[in-house]
């Protein structure tokens, strides 16, 4: 795991062209604090900072071929690298390394852009060609690894994070309206926007290729499913059970390799759970788990933790994130984030992971991905109670099924069945419409913007951020079942669009800490999208499969428990008299008014409530996170942030 920067094109002259890469370097250092290089090749530069996980001796970067034919800055793990580098040992091929990386460049010199299909991992690389004067750039299939691009004096230039773009000169951080938009409505922003006006994100599972004047970004993969009249008959349970387990036995297996010890993280719900026992079978000397606790009995999981920790025999170590730490850390957390949030709970995830690091670790396992990819999430279930009300619509019982949904929300119990219809809107959208098991989701974050100015408003117009995602579905979205497509929506989209990058890389770099994700191996992915809907939702009750091959590994009470989603104190944390200094500066009347994003009395007011502790309803809550981290956002520059690098080697060629 690592940072990579770099360019193509233009004119920059040398020296130039070295400061700009020193730069990014400097900006990137947290992600990789064990080595740095830098390589210009003609009007090509690549620049890298290591995290040392693999080939700790002789893995640096940028890495060439022995011809110097091809050079990489490579982020990441290719997880089968071993029998990558034997098949191509058998086929004549010579290594001089023990690293992936050296792996990535003979799978290319093979196969070329071919090459992609055959990788397990988790990366984004920037691979410069010098015999077709080609720069490529690509990411994993399921956007774990971050790549941003900007054009400047000519020339794309590219990064792991967008503060190492912002590090050069004449590059600013503005807000671009259309993202933020897109994040009160969706939570994140449609790639290739970002938060920023003439910054991009590579899409997940894209390679972009940049030859002379000539730039192409075109698909390697996709995520699909199949149509819904299709879907294979479904096999013996146990059968599919216990193929769902030898391949998350092997996923896990097989990110376990590394040079370093692995630690897991452990929620206390099924999904980290089952990783950390299949995780422990394999470990040699004892895994480490470590968990977040929090003092809300609203949020904490820690008996659950105690007793899978207790289960395994894993040597466990927790850290408590206090509301303190929520308010006192958000500033730092959203430069390393770098797009406007609507919950804190990437801030304990940063706490997190820096205990990580505080016991010299540098790589974990998580669960995430589970809930996506085998309908964990509460929205699946909610949806297909929207269906079935929908069906019969003047019902009074159908209803009350959406108290079943969320035991976590004991206010809902009281209500009635007319408000129970009205606030799921189970009747006011076709179900033939794309998006129908986001749109209450979409409606209840779009109610955010009223505090949005006149002026955004304006400037925004009629533009439909869900009208866009709509527009950028397959081709074949239409002819799957109403689970897959919600599934689709929440795994191409807020997965790696949230909690794979605010929630997960990000925090967990900002510490110099690798998350590996097991359940986002592609085979395990594939296996998951083949299966029969019903495989997964069985009735209400969620990820039935990934319960089956649970069983006998993960404590019964662990498994049959009622889901308990990851959530942190909210606006809650900014109530008085633990309310930070900084909360009076951004968001002064005088600031709030520079900026224009935001309605200057609506939002006095909404601090006031915050302040007072009377903020309850999503709304409020979603609108205060999002007012403040936009604001936070403002101005950011990385140059400032970041102590400049002493001038290292560099290589031109």
């Amino acid at each position: 795991m690592c940072g990579i920067a770099g360019y193509h094109g233009g004119n920059i002259a040398p020296d130039r062209a070295a400061e700009y890469l020193r730069l990014m370097v400097a900006a990137l250092r947290h992600r990789g604090p064990d080595g740095e290089g830098i390589l210009i090749r003609g009007d090509t530069g690549l620049a890298h900072t290591r995290l040392s996980i693999v080939g700790l001796a002789d893995g640096a970067q940028p890495m060439t071929t022995t011809d110097d034919a091809l050079a990489v800055s490579f982020n990441g793990e290719i997880f089968n690298y071993v029998e990558l580098r034997d098949d191509l040992k058998s086929r004549g091929h010579r290594f001089h390394t023990s690293s992936d990386t050296e792996v990535l460049l003979a799978a290319y010199e093979r196969k070329g852009l071919d090459c992609l299909e055959d990788f397990n991992g988790d990366f984004a690389f920037a691979l410069h060609d010098a015999r077709h004067r080609t720069l490529v750039l690509a990411r994993d299939r399921m956007g774990v690894r971050p790549l941003f691009y900007t054009e400047h004096e000519g020339a794309l230039f590219f990064a792991s994070e967008i503060r190492a773009l912002l590090a050069l000169p004449g590059i600013a951080a503005e807000i671009d309206p259309l993202a933020l938009d897109q994040i009160f409505t969706l939570w994140c922003p449609i790639p290739p926007r970002t938060a920023f006006r003439g910054i991009h994100e590579l899409p997940p599972g894209h390679v972009m290729t940049l030859c002379g004047d000539r730039r192409t970004i075109r698909p390697w993969w996709q995520l699909s499913f199949p149509d819904r009249g299709d879907a294979p008959a479904s096999a013996r349970p146990e059968a599919q059970a216990e193929e769902l387990r030898a391949l998350l036995t092997d996923a896990t297996r097989i990110r376990l390799r590394a040079d370093v010890p692995v630690g897991a993280y452990l929620s206390g719900g099924l999904d980290s759970s089952l990783i950390s026992a299949l995780a422990a079978r394999t470990v040699t000397r004892g895994l480490r788990t470590f968990s977040l606790t929090f003092h809300s009995a609203e949020h904490d999981e820690s008996a659950w933790q105690r007793q899978m920790a207790a289960t395994l025999g894993a040597a466990s170590d927790s850290v408590e994130c206090s509301t303190e730490a929520i308010v006192t850390r958000l500033p730092e957390v959203m430069r390393h984030i770098e797009r406007p949030i609507l919950r804190t709970a990437p801030v304990p995830l940063h706490v997190l992971a820096g205990r990580v690091r505080e016991h010299g670790m540098k790589v974990v396992l998580t669960g995430e991905g589970a809930d996506e990819i085998f309908a964990g999430y509460d929205l699946f279930r909610e949806a297909r109670v929207r269906r079935f009300c929908a069906r019969q619509p003047d019902s009074a019982r159908r209803p009350r099924l959406f108290q079943r949904l969320y035991p976590y929300l004991p206010g809902l119990k009281q209500q009635s069945p007319d408000y129970l219809a009205r606030f799921f809107s189970f009747g006011s959208e076709t179900l033939d419409d794309p998006l129908y098991s986001h749109r209450p989701r979409f409606r209840s974050t779009s109610a955010a913007k009223l505090f949005f100015s006149v002026d955004l408003k304006q400037e925004i117009g009629d533009y439909d951020a869900a009208a866009d995602l709509a527009a950028q579905l397959p081709a074949d979205f239409g002819r799957w079942h109403p689970l897959h497509q919600a599934q689709y929506l929440e795994t191409a989209f807020l997965l790696p669009g949230y909690i794979l990058s605010s929630q997960g890389d990000r925090v967990m770099m900002a510490n110099a800490v690798e998350g590996r994700f097991p359940f986002l191996d592609h085979r395990v992915v594939g296996f998951a999208a083949s299966v029969s809907p019903e495989t997964k939702l069985l009735g209400l009750k969620e990820k039935h499969i990934l319960k089956q091959a649970a069983r006998g590994l993960v404590p019964t009470e662990i498994i049959d428990r009622p889901k308990q989603p990851y959530r942190a104190p909210d606006s809650e944390s900014f109530a008085a008299p633990h309310a930070p200094a900084y909360l009076d500066t951004v968001l002064s009347p005088a600031r709030l008014a520079q900026s224009g994003l935001f309605n200057v009395p609506a939002v006095g007011k909404l601090k006031e409530k915050v302040l007072k502790g009377h903020v309850t309803g999503f709304r409020d809550n979603a609108a205060f996170i999002g007012v403040l981290s936009t604001e936070l956002l403002r101005g950011l520059d990385a140059a400032q942030s970041s102590q400049i690098a002493p001038r290292i080697g560099i290589n031109q060629e």
